[in-house]
């Protein structure tokens, strides 16, 4: 195995568990490795400190294991067996008992598998691999979540395009690694908490549906009763299902994609729920927001893409934050609701904090803290990783 030497005195990190080695750590390294092979990290005294897969960049090497022989053949099969039974152990992929049949099964490195998501919805496993490494050990990994999940497995599909490297001459072209004779669709209806949804891997966003916001749905439903409800940057119309599962009058939902739109329609109407209370538009949702009358709703969900996807983006990023929170602030009802997110990783919870607190403190309005959000416990935080906490959230009120 190629050797990576660190400068005297890098190591701290990795003997506090961080999973990754910076390029700057980086003293010498014996031999000519190509991005995603495996890797040996020793300090400068000579001392094995751990194992990963080796990448251009920045972030010099993801580390898989501290003590364990990655090349082991049994390696994916361990890992992937640990993911889910921490699953198992939190009320997910337990028989469908929970209402419940999608999940995160692995969580990059809240599983201890850098640079790894799998998200499981009905039987099928969909993949994307963020680094060389993992998009190359694609093939293993199918074989270990066949081993694991035996039978009822359906298929798994690599969808690694968008989010592994271009320039480590990958062929990233997405594709089934497996399917049974008897699977040919693209599409699924799985159950969250009771409800229904289609999820569609090739052609929606990420995986194809956003598993994170899965306890804070609940909540929304929890406190939708009698309420008229806006749900901003609604996707395939999730916290909107929930909302008029838990009583609301009236759900509008925005998105400015068409097809996100059509299948916010799709949803609805799978949970049984008409077109007198629920209305969509394909808009773009911060310029859709200044134009609605205040006062009109008193539950706002606004929950948007990510802002900020690196440390040079993050001024412009909590500006825009501020911006588009004092617009819902100012607009909802006197005691109405706002539940609103950042899943910027490069936001914390803090700067998050500080930019909607800006944001009343420009409106004028009485504004408090009912509870601050986050990430399910599929999405785990690596307590060595804090950096992986990446969704937060706050639930206000507004006088």
């Amino acid at each position: 195995m190629i050797k990576i030497i660190l400068k005297r005195g890098r190591e701290d990190s990795i003997l506090r568990f961080h999973p990754w080695v910076f390029s700057g750590a980086v003293a010498q390294v014996q031999g000519h490795p190509e991005e995603g092979d495996i890797v040996a990290v020793h300090s400068s005294d000579g001392k094995f400190l751990a194992a990963g897969h080796w990448q251009i960049g920045s972030i010099a090497v993801r580390i898989l294991s501290f003590d364990s022989d990655v090349t082991a053949p049994d390696f994916w099969e361990t890992m992937i067996s640990r993911a889910l039974s921490l699953r198992k152990s939190v009320g997910l992929a337990s028989s469908g008992t929970s209402g419940t049949d999608c999940y995160r099964l692995v969580h990059g490195e809240g599983d201890n598998l850098p640079g790894l998501i799998i998200d499981y919805y009905g039987g099928v496993c969909v993949m994307q691999a963020h680094s060389a490494g993992m998009f190359r050990a694609r093939k293993r990994i199918c074989e270990a979540l066949r081993n694991v999940y035996g039978d009822s497995l359906k298929a798994v599909y690599d969808k690694s395009s968008g989010t592994a490297p271009f320039k480590a001459g990958l062929d990233l072209v997405d594709s089934y690694l497996w399917r049974r004779d008897d699977f040919a669709d693209d599409e699924q209806t799985v159950s969250e908490n009771g409800h229904k949804f289609f999820v569609n891997w090739t052609s929606g966003q990420k995986t194809g549906f956003f598993l994170d916001q899965r306890e804070n749905r609940a909540l929304v439903e929890k406190h939708s009763s009698g309420r008229k409800v806006l749900n901003l940057f609604c996707y395939t119309g999730g916290f909107s299902v929930y909302a008029l599962a838990g009583g609301a009058s009236y759900v509008e939902s925005v998105d400015s994609s068409k097809k996100a739109v059509e299948m916010v329609e799709r949803n609805v109407a799978l949970n049984g729920f008409g077109a007198d209370r629920h209305k969509s538009v394909c808009a773009d949702a911060i310029d859709w927001l200044k134009n609605v009358p205040e006062g009109k709703f008193d539950l706002i969900i606004v929950d948007p893409p990510a802002f900020a996807k690196h440390r040079g983006a993050l001024k412009n990023a909590l500006r825009a934050y501020q911006r588009l929170n004092a617009s819902a602030i100012s607009k909802v009802a006197p005691g109405g609701l706002i539940f609103t997110y950042s899943c910027s990783q490069v936001v914390d919870k803090e700067a998050f904090a500080l930019a909607v607190f800006s944001a009343a403190a420009s409106t004028g309005r009485s504004v408090r803290i009912l509870d601050r959000l986050n990430q399910p416990a599929d999405h785990a935080v690596n307590i060595y990783h804090p950096e992986g906490e990446y969704l937060k959230g706050l639930f206000l009120y507004v006088e």
